[in-house]
């Protein structure tokens, strides 16, 4: 059975992390400057070598050096190589590991993005902080996009589409219920407020595919994906709504695989006490059945936090694998916090593990995980294993150099505008003008006879498909001067294009409701 080593236990045995058992997911807890973010880093390295794609957030910057070896020139490295020494680890060696670098502002990794439809209603209406009345007022805006094939792509989709909300909410309420201008306002506040903190940099395309965060370098090693998170904790509540959102998207996209002999993806989720903290009841019922459900996905998820009271009881249930760092006992929360980490765990007989807590060392920890059956090993007093990568931020030109061999470079990195709720609205308001005026000049009778102003669905499928052949042969003819292959069939392209459009036009709406809908059902 394919294991993982996590260092060496008290009683002088090697504590392992069952791969078949990391979907069983885990915790990761300590006080600040204990050691939690080596040990994250140590696992993600180990389950990248295991052929494991890994997507870890990286709240502080020092995460990225996972992608760089690290040094003996390093101002700990004796202390590195003595403790591999003191855990018998004979093949220690310093190493690299294939990372994708990400980041929801685009600034130090490609930008991950999704429309405004495929985050749907309920995730905006929380991170949007709107109350109930005001979240049935944007339920009934989405409705109306749907059945009217508006596509909701990004914020100024929403923006216009609540503009008109406004500005027609007696015909909405005929239609659906009560819509009052003064909700369509305050939603449109809280969106000026919220894209005011650059949250419309995630909204958009082209949208994520969840396949690139699974992705195996060309040595069967899992990549690492990791999220520059260091700005994106400055809005906490994007932060957690994202990283929810991303474990709801996981959960549709994957198939059904059981319990796997490894898993398809470990999701470590950094200062994880922001997903619980202000959320109501309902919604941390349904984060509870999230992760309960994507077990069955092969997904492993590890909530990393400093105290493991953060964590509601009714998720910290389900977590079987546990590497618990020093607490400190400083006050009555602490005390709590230290006892109910302590009862977690199987009872070892030869040790005080209440006591013990507050008296780990830097590297040390408790560790209990889930063996070949499922119950979890009797607690141990463990001396963490050192990684191999660099402890520390990569540099900006090291940064870059890792960006420009990405196999998703170009992917991502530009945004595609596309004909959308924004731009057919306006059209529609200028040409009711512009048909006004003929009216007035020429009689309705006149203005009959003439052909449509706005486009079809198949004359805007064209005219895209041609678009998209016409900037592929000039990539080829680039490409020629600059002296790089491209595998991309133009025309082909342009048709594939203009079928995607056609596809996107017609079924977009009701593909968009269909796949809210699934996240609705675990997020209601």
């Amino acid at each position: 059975m394919g294991e993982i080593f996590l260092g060496l236990g008290g009683n002088g045995e090697d504590q392992h992390l069952a791969l078949s058992r990391a979907n069983r997911h885990g915790l990761i807890a300590g006080a600040t400057g204990t050691g939690k973010t080596v040990t994250l880093q140590g696992l993600a390295e180990s389950f990248s070598k295991e052929g494991v794609p890994v997507f870890v957030a990286d709240v502080k910057g020092d995460l990225s050096g996972i992608a760089m070896p690290g040094s003996p020139t390093f101002k700990h490295a004796d202390k590195l190589e003595g403790r591999a020494k003191e855990l018998g680890m004979d093949d220690y060696a310093y190493s690299d590991n294939p990372v994708i670098f990400w980041d929801l502002y685009g600034e130090q990794g490609h930008p991950i993005r999704t429309t405004i439809s495929e985050m749907g209603p309920l995730l905006l209406a929380r991170l949007l902080d709107l109350n109930d009345t005001q979240e049935g007022v944007l339920q009934i805006v989405f409705r109306h996009a749907d059945e009217n094939g508006l596509l909701l792509l990004d914020f100024g989709d929403l923006t216009a589409l609540l503009q008109w909300a406004n500005e027609n909410a007696s015909e909405l309420s005929g239609k659906y219920g009560n819509v009052s201008r003064q909700s369509v306002g305050a939603i449109q506040r809280q969106l000026l407020s919220f894209e005011a903190q650059g949250a419309d940099h995630f909204f958009g395309e082209p949208a994520l595919e969840i396949d690139d965060f699974l992705k195996l370098d060309e040595n069967g090693r899992g990549f690492v994906n990791v999220l520059a998170a260091d700005r994106l904790m400055r809005s906490p509540k994007l932060y957690a709504t994202f990283l929810l959102w991303l474990l709801a998207e996981l959960f549709e996209s994957l198939p059904e695989v059981g319990d796997p002999e490894k898993p398809s993806l470990v999701f470590f989720f950094d200062e994880a006490h922001l997903l619980f903290d202000d959320a109501p009841d309902a919604l941390q019922d349904k984060i509870e059945q999230v992760v309960r459900l994507i077990r069955s996905k092969g997904v492993g998820v590890f909530f990393v936090t400093q105290n493991p009271i953060d964590i509601p009881e009714e998720v910290a249930g389900q977590l079987g694998n546990r590497v618990q760092h020093a607490l400190r006992a400083f006050t009555k929360r602490d005390q709590r916090a230290i006892r109910a980490a302590a009862e977690t765990f199987r009872i070892n007989e030869e040790l005080d593990t209440e006591q013990v807590i507050t008296e780990l060392k830097v590297g040390e920890a408790l560790v209990s995980t889930l063996d070949e059956d499922g119950a979890p090993s009797v607690v141990q007093r463990t001396l963490i294993k050192p990684p191999r990568s660099r402890l520390g931020p990569v540099s900006d030109k090291e940064r870059a150099i890792i960006q420009s061999v990405s196999p998703l470079a170009g992917k991502y990195d530009e945004a595609v505008d596309r004909e959308s709720a924004e731009e057919v609205l306006l059209a529609k308001a200028e040409d009711a003008a512009a048909t006004a005026e003929e009216v007035a000049e020429q009689g309705e009778e006149e203005v009959r006879k003439r052909a449509r102003k706005s486009p079809s669905i198949w004359e805007k499928a064209i005219s895209r498909g041609t678009k998209v052949a016409a900037g592929g042969l000039a990539g080829m003819a680039a490409s020629k001067v600059l002296g790089k292959k491209s595998r991309a069939n133009p025309v082909a392209s342009g048709i594939t294009s203009a079928a995607g459009s056609i596809a996107t036009d017609l079924a977009g709406p009701i593909a968009g409701r269909f796949v809210r809908n699934l996240i609705g059902g675990l997020m209601r």
